[in-house]
C-alpha cells in the first residue's frame, strides 16, 4: 500500500486530552493525519494505543497486550515445551535457539517462544503494527511477571527481506515465518485482525523472496507457519510438516539443533575438595560462577571428570548475568 492510500485512510486520535501530545507525536512519527475523514483510526490513551476500524458496524480495537487476556491464559495453560510451535523451533531439553521471527505481527508466536526461553528478534514491516508491538512490549517491561519475557524480545521495524540479506553477525539458528495467507472469504471465521489489517497490509505477495532469504540465512532451520490446507509457499519444499487441526508448521531443516556443554574450569585446590553422592556422580558442597541463563541439570560420571574441568549440561549460553550454581 502506497503512503498516500495510508496517510489518507488513518488517523490518529487520544482518547483522553492529557494524551492529545502523544496522538500528535504518532501523527508525526507515522505520518497520519490528525483529523478529517478515515476508515481506521490510531487511538492512544490510559491503556496505551490501539487501532480501531471507524464505521457503525466495525469490529473492536486491536491492541497488543502481554499481561491479559488471550496472552496471558496461554502462557498460563499453553501447554509449555509440548506446543506444536515449541517442536516445530525445535525447543528440546538443553535447546533453547536463537529465533528470528521475520513476519512478527501482534507478537504472540514470539512472546511464547520467548516465554520458553528463547532469544527473541521480531521483524515487523508495517509501521502501524510496529508501532502496536512497540506498545505492547513497553507495557510489557514495566510488568514483573512478563518483564522478563518481554526483555528477550528485540523488535525491529523494517523489510525483513532487506533485514535478511544485510544481516550482520552470527547467522540465527531459526527464522520463523508467518506470511499472510490471500483468503478471499469474508465469513466470520476470519480472525478480527485479520480482517482489519488485510486492507491496511495487503497480502504478502513476496513470501518467496522472503523464504529465500530466510534460507540463505538460518543456520539450523527455517519454520512456516500456513492455515493447514494452504500450499506450501512456491519455491524449495519443506522436508517435513507438522499439522494441527487448523494450521501447520512446514519445516525446512539445514542441521540438527544439539543441547552443548558448558566447559567451567575449577582450581586444582578445589577439585580437590569435591565429593560424590553414591554412583551418580552429583557433586556436593561447592559453589562456584557460572554465567548461564538456565541450567537444567549437573550430571557429572567419574570417568568423564579431569581435576581442571567439569562439563554441565544448560539450556542456552547467552545469561545476561552471573549465577552462583551450587553442586
Amino acid at each position: 500500500m502506497s503512503d498516500e492510500l495510508h496517510k489518507a485512510v488513518v488517523r490518529a486520535e487520544s482518547l483522553d486530552p492529557a494524551f492529545d501530545l502523544l496522538a500528535a507525536a504518532y501523527a508525526e512519527r507515522l505520518r497520519l493525519q490528525l483529523d478529517g475523514e478515515a476508515a481506521f483510526a490510531l487511538q492512544v490513551g490510559r491503556d496505551g494505543l490501539q487501532l480501531v476500524e471507524l464505521g457503525a458496524h466495525a469490529a473492536g480495537p486491536i491492541r497488543v497486550d502481554f499481561v491479559a487476556g488471550a496472552v496471558a491464559h496461554r502462557r498460563l495453560f499453553g501447554g509449555g515445551n509440548g506446543q506444536m510451535i515449541a517442536k516445530a523451533v525445535g525447543i528440546q531439553p538443553g535447546v533453547r535457539p536463537v529465533v528470528v521471527d521475520a513476519t512478527a505481527g501482534l507478537g504472540r508466536d514470539a512472546f511464547v517462544l520467548a516465554r520458553l526461553g528463547c532469544a527473541m528478534t521480531l521483524i515487523e514491516r508495517h509501521p502501524l503494527i510496529a508501532a502496536l508491538l512497540e506498545d505492547g512490549l513497553r507495557r510489557a517491561l514495566a510488568d514483573p511477571v512478563v518483564g522478563p519475557t518481554a526483555a528477550q524480545m528485540h523488535l525491529i521495524c523494517a523489510n525483513a527481506i532487506d533485514v535478511l540479506r544485510a544481516w550482520d553477525g552470527v547467522p540465527p539458528q531459526v527464522i520463523y515465518l508467518d506470511p499472510m495467507f490471500p483468503h478471499r472469504d469474508k465469513s466470520a471465521l476470519v480472525k478480527k485482525e485479520m480482517r482489519l489489517f488485510r486492507p491496511l497490509t495487503g497480502d504478502d505477495d513476496d513470501a518467496p523472496a522472503l523464504l529465500d532469504a530466510a534460507l540463505a540465512l538460518a543456520s539450523h532451520r527455517v519454520v512456516v507457519k500456513r492455515p493447514r490446507k494452504a500450499p506450501a509457499i512456491a519455491g524449495e519444499p519443506p522436508g517435513y510438516v507438522l499439522e494441527g487441526k487448523s494450521s501447520r508448521f512446514d519445516i525446512y531443516p539445514k542441521k540438527s539443533l544439539k543441547a552443548k556443554g558448558l566447559e567451567l574450569k575449577l582450581p586444582s585446590a578445589a577439585a580437590g575438595r569435591l565429593g560424590f553422592l553414591g554412583g551418580l556422580g552429583v557433586l556436593t558442597g561447592f559453589a562456584f560462577p557460572i554465567s548461564v541463563y538456565d541450567v537444567l541439570a549437573v550430571a557429572c560420571q567419574r570417568r568423564s571428570l579431569s581435576s581442571e574441568t567439569l562439563s554441565a549440561s544448560a539450556s542456552t549460553m547467552r545469561a545476561p548475568s552471573k549465577f552462583s550454581l551450587i553442586v
